[in-house]
């Protein structure tokens, strides 16, 4: 018995890094290194001012909202297709604003690309995850990106650097009751959202 209660702790930790993919188990996408681009870090109280000035992605749920988080994600990270399905239940109260990284191979950039270009992001990501999670690799994309969606992926991808993020999916956004810049890395189920956000009673 007490063998077993020394291994919760470690199921627990081991779980918790299971929840995000992170810069060390990738090779980075084309494209997402070099350049000029400011590398100071970000701190916690600017990181949503930050996202929201300099983020590109797509938005979904409410559009209207007062609240909005911003998810950095990889569109090769089965846990970023986790959290997609754990913030539909929320879209009805919440914007989120997905801002689509390259750190985890050749075919994030790609399809971080073809996800923001369509003409309907939401049902794009949407069948993207399913495909996957399912794994197919997710939605077939052109190699062949324009410039400025290229350069909006690369800005997203340094932001999550500078934010001293180490894995994706990273979430930023107004703790509800709080008003709190609040962060978190790794994907929650609907519930564990919920409390993140705010919203839990």
């Amino acid at each position: 018995m007490k063998r077993r209660h020394l291994l919760l702790p470690l199921v627990a930790t081991l779980a918790l890094s299971l929840a995000a993919c992170s810069k060390e188990e990738s090779t980075a996408a084309p494209g997402s290194g070099g350049g000029a681009a400011d590398k100071s870090p970000i701190a916690t109280a600017q990181a949503y001012d930050a996202l929201a000035a300099q983020g590109k992605g797509f938005s979904a749920g409410a559009l209207m909202s007062a609240h909005t988080v911003y998810v950095l994600f990889d569109p090769q990270c089965p846990h970023c297709g986790h959290l997609w399905q754990s913030s539909i239940p929320l879209q009805s109260k919440v914007k989120f604003v997905w801002l689509p990284v390259a750190i985890m191979n050749a075919k994030s950039a790609p399809q971080g690309a073809a996800i923001m270009t369509s003409a309907n992001p939401v049902e794009t990501m949407t069948a993207h995850e399913q495909l996957l999670l399912g794994g197919q690799g997710g939605m077939s994309a052109s190699a062949s990106i324009p410039p400025e969606v290229l350069a909006a992926i690369k800005t997203n991808t340094d932001l999550l650097e500078r934010l001293g993020a180490t894995s994706v999916p990273f979430m930023v956004a107004k703790h509800q009751r709080s008003g709190a810049v609040v962060t978190q890395g790794g994907a929650l189920g609907v519930e564990a959202l919920a409390n993140f956000l705010g919203m839990g009673q």
